[in-house]
């Protein structure tokens, strides 16, 4: 029981293939066995009525006024035991009745038509097929019937029944055994897929399934297994850099830690120089304590568990709020940030999360901006699209690069990075918090140098307008 409950392919096949071929076969059967026994028939009902004609030809009037039968021994009825012959006046009585079927019942002569009529008649445990008319002889109408036995017709018939019977079986068990071997040889292909996937494992990752034929059934599988195998490798290669950078940034400050607390150890300072070491320390607690909480964010993120609260958000006024936020720090490196923006252009999305992003996108700018440069936060409407693009006049980030500048602690400058207090993962933050919010976000090559971060998310209906008015605000440098 439990082998046929859960069966290989193979067998399910042959299973299935042979229960539809039996079917078929049943259904051809039967009608071949109709269609035979009713072309049987018909032939019958053809000799009944050669028959009819020719007994028609035996009936002549005798001199003394009779009706008299003048069949030879040659088409004499009575020389043959399977048919037989016979004729009433219309009166009832009989005229001539063969040997063969005396047996047979009489005709209701007042049931008799001119129209000659078939039927099937069962005596002494025979069946017998009888054509039944009327005829002129001489003037005079005759009842005359011709009969022949159903016995030979029903032997070929039962013959037939038999070899159709007997031979379905048979059939249907050699189609299953050819059926069983070509489902196996067709899917030994998957057999060699199987064993091939079976000896790549997380460090063979780089290896990908032989594929003979790549337009059909198994070679369309192989490619799409070929290509979970890539993506595979490409997250297996994300989780190793991933771990490395993550154990190199948590070691940084620890490290720093540990040996702040060496020197304070080493000899009897002050109680100011104490303070100061207890001060640095701090600091580097605050950078850890930032790196793991950006850490279980984008966690959290990964696994869906975050809640976005979704509402209508000017898009405008959100980028004017983080324009306002970070003003002080373009200040200090004597920049100048400036909004360009269209009016009536919302989008439902968390404000929260998407402040987060358009943050980190302008404070990234503000960083790797030379001082005195500008910084440029347009905002507008492409169709059913609102874009937020922020380009800025620092080095540029070249081609290779621009796929995985939101990767997590992926940096162009490493020490320039770290210097200035970042991670690595602000980039990769803000990515998340827009495809949070059903959006996407893009670097390209900015007009005249530097970079440009776009972010596009769906517009809500109605927020769009055609004629857009351009407002151009400059705060920080400009204030």
């Amino acid at each position: 029981m439990h082998w046929w409950s859960t069966p290989s392919i193979r067998v399910r096949l042959t299973g299935w293939y042979t229960v539809v071929l039996f079917l078929m076969m049943v259904v051809y059967a039967t009608a071949t066995f109709v269609a035979v026994r009713h072309e049987f028939l018909e032939q019958l009902d053809d000799q009944l009525h050669d028959d009819f004609e020719t007994a028609e030809g035996f009936l002549a009037p005798a001199p003394d006024g009779r009706i008299a039968w003048s069949g030879d021994r040659h088409h004499d009825p009575d020389n043959d035991e399977a048919r037989g012959s016979d004729v009433w006046s219309a009166g009832g009585e009989p005229i001539y009745r063969s040997s063969a079927s005396v047996a047979l019942p009489a005709v209701a002569i007042a049931a008799a038509t001119t129209t000659p009529r078939y039927e099937s008649v069962v005596t002494n445990g025979s069946r017998w097929r009888t054509l039944t008319g009327t005829s002129l002889v001489g003037g005079r109408a005759v009842v005359l019937r011709v009969s022949r036995s159903e016995d030979r017709l029903r032997t070929q018939l039962w013959e037939i029944l038999v070899v159709l019977v007997l031979g379905l079986p048979l059939v249907v068990a050699l189609a299953g055994i050819g059926g069983y071997v070509l489902a196996r040889r067709a899917l030994t292909p998957i057999d060699h897929l199987a064993s091939e996937a079976r000896r790549i494992t997380a460090d063979r990752l780089h290896e990908r399934l032989s594929v003979s034929n790549q337009h059909d059934e198994i070679g369309r599988l192989a490619a799409v297994i070929n290509d979970t195998f890539a993506r595979l490798e490409s997250s297996f290669d994300q989780l190793r850099r991933f771990t490395a950078d993550a154990s190199h940034e948590l070691r940084t400050p620890l490290s720093v830690i540990r040996g702040i607390g060496e020197i304070g150890l080493h000899e009897t300072r002050t109680p100011a120089e104490y303070k100061e070491a207890m001060g640095s320390m701090l600091e580097e607690v605050d950078r850890l304590t930032t790196l793991v909480d950006t850490l279980l964010r984008l966690s959290y993120g990964d696994a869906g568990t975050v809640r976005l609260s979704r509402e209508s958000v000017d898009l405008g006024q959100l980028a004017r709020d983080v324009v306002s936020s970070l003003g002080i720090l373009a200040e200090e490196r004597n920049q100048r940030l400036r909004i360009e923006q269209a009016a009536n252009i919302s989008v439902t999305a968390d404000r929260l999360v998407l402040r987060e992003a358009i943050t980190n996108v302008v404070d990234n700018a503000i960083k790797y901006s030379p001082r005195g440069s500008s910084i440029e936060v347009r905002i507008h409407a492409d169709r059913d699209r609102a874009i937020l693009a922020v380009a800025d006049q620092g080095p540029g980030i070249a081609a290779e690069h621009r796929e995985r500048i939101f990767d997590r602690f992926f940096r162009l400058d490493e020490a320039r990075s770290r210097d200035a207090g970042g991670t690595g993962l602000g980039l990769a933050i803000a990515r998340w918090a827009v495809e949070a919010n059903g959006g996407s976000i893009s670097v390209k090559e900015g007009t005249n140098g530097g970079s440009i971060f776009e972010i596009v998310l769906p517009a809500r209906t109605g927020t769009i307008v055609e004629h857009q008015e351009h407002a151009t605000q400059r705060m920080g440098g400009d204030a």
